[in-house]
């Protein structure tokens, strides 16, 4: 890990606590919106408003907006480490355990599990706050590819 990138990348990502994300390499995370809560190293804590375009037929946000969530944020979690090798989700493991609605606020917070050279083991929970409610829960990992 190095130190000096860990700490520019995490000032980048601080540097949107409070406000939408709107300047990220990722053109899908710009599309999230999300609104950083917390950035430290191995750790993101963020907000999302779920939107129309969000929602499948029956009005819920679908589950692939769950999904691409959880893959965002663990990305940017593990570029939050400032390591100088790139690496790529190898799989995604994904339960849904309740809806959230057009107009709800949902909280996705990531951390890491396990980390080593190769691959890193993540997991990230989406929360409904306004209700207590777990919504959905992934975990990840993530290849070293160099």
């Amino acid at each position: 890990m190095d130190q000096s990138e860990s700490q520019k990348r995490l000032a980048f990502l601080r540097g949107f606590i409070g406000c939408e994300i709107n300047e990220s390499p990722s053109p899908f995370m710009n599309w999230l919106k999300p609104v950083v809560i917390s950035a430290e190293p191995g750790e993101l804590v963020c907000s999302y408003v779920v939107r129309k375009e969000m929602t499948n037929p029956m009005g819920t946000v679908h589950g692939g907006i769950l999904a691409g969530i959880i893959d965002d944020l663990i990305g940017a979690t593990v570029y939050s480490l400032g390591l100088r090798d790139n690496f790529t989700t190898i799989n995604n493991n994904i339960d849904y355990f309740a809806p959230a609605f057009e107009g709800d606020l949902i909280v996705a917070k990531t951390a890491i599990v396990k980390k080593g050279r190769t691959i890193i083991n993540l997991h990230c929970d989406i929360t409904l706050p306004q209700k207590s409610r777990l919504i959905a829960r992934g975990s990840s990992n993530m290849l070293n590819v160099g």
